[in-house]
């Protein structure tokens, strides 16, 4: 049987369904006008102004451009290496710190909890921070980009929230089987908190794939700069610096369609991760939030 919605409950619903097309046209609207515009012709793009809702002469020019810029191929290399590298290292950390704080009897834990968790509304700035990471020797490296964010707090608490939700029974029968630390966290709580992993995997995938700050201030080197940064010095140059530094071909010069095919390309590989996560998302961020 139907249940009778009453009144309140019918323009409630109408004013959600409203809300969420509105806001879903929001989102992709400048994601079809982008890809439309990539695969349109350079010289339409520039005559036309508005919305791209359709190709205006198809042509795929704008990728080739961007597949003979070596900045790209270089940029992708590195990102790939700092996402996979970067986010191991923040799984790695962030299990093993999550697994102590949410230790009940784990000595000082709780004046840890809150010290870590100052971090979150308290911090030294830009200025310190390139310091402390110039006095490290990181700059110029890679792990300047890795290293100094091992650790996201608000990722760190959920997860350790999630552990926290898992009976205390478990962890003490295995340690009277004879199972250490390590063995407990890998074997026991690990598994029993995949979902929160997954969601923390894939913020923190989306953070080192969507960071250029840190790259901008610690590295030198162009043949090091991930793809973000690419894209930003893309957006910000002119048509002739572009073509001269790399996409050297005549069509280059109409830039619009090039800067399209570049946010496409660079966007792509994240929409594609993001589906076989999203059945553990609403479900790991809801485990990590009811209790602690």
């Amino acid at each position: 049987m139907k249940i009778k919605m009453t009144v309140g409950e019918r323009v409630f619903s109408i004013a959600n369904y409203i809300i969420c097309g509105l806001l879903t046209l929001a989102i992709l609207i400048p994601i079809v006008n982008i890809v439309f515009a990539s695969f349109s012709d350079p010289v339409e793009v520039m005559k036309r102004d508005g919305l791209f809702l359709r190709t205006y002469g198809f042509t795929t020019i704008a990728y080739e451009v961007v597949a003979r810029n070596p900045n790209i191929l270089s940029g992708y290399l590195n990102t790939i290496f700092i996402v996979v590298v970067g986010t191991a290292l923040n799984i790695l950390l962030s299990l093993i710190g999550a697994y102590v704080l949410s230790r009940k009897n784990a000595m000082l834990v709780k004046v840890f909890t809150l010290l870590i968790v100052f971090t979150m509304y308290f911090q030294g700035g830009t200025i310190p921070f390139y310091l402390t990471v110039h006095a490290l020797g990181l700059t110029g490296s890679r792990l300047s980009l890795i290293l100094p964010v091992g650790i996201n707090t608000f990722n760190l608490i959920v997860m350790r929230t999630a552990m926290a939700s898992i009976p205390d029974s478990l962890p003490e029968s295995a340690m009277m089987d004879g199972a250490g630390h390590v063995r407990i966290l890998f074997q026991i709580m690990t598994p029993l908190a995949k979902a929160t992993i997954a969601v923390i995997t894939l913020y923190y995938a989306v953070y080192h794939w969507n960071s250029w700050f840190n790259a901008m201030i610690f590295l030198r080197d162009r043949s090091m700069y991930p793809l973000q940064l690419i894209l930003r010095e893309l957006l910000i140059l002119d048509e002739a610096s572009f073509a001269t530094s790399g996409g050297a071909d005549a069509l280059a010069m109409a830039s619009d369609t090039v800067k399209y095919a570049t946010i496409v390309v660079t966007t792509v590989p994240i929409l594609v991760v993001y589906p076989f996560l999203q059945r553990y998302f609403v479900k790991g961020v809801m485990v990590g939030a009811v209790k602690g």
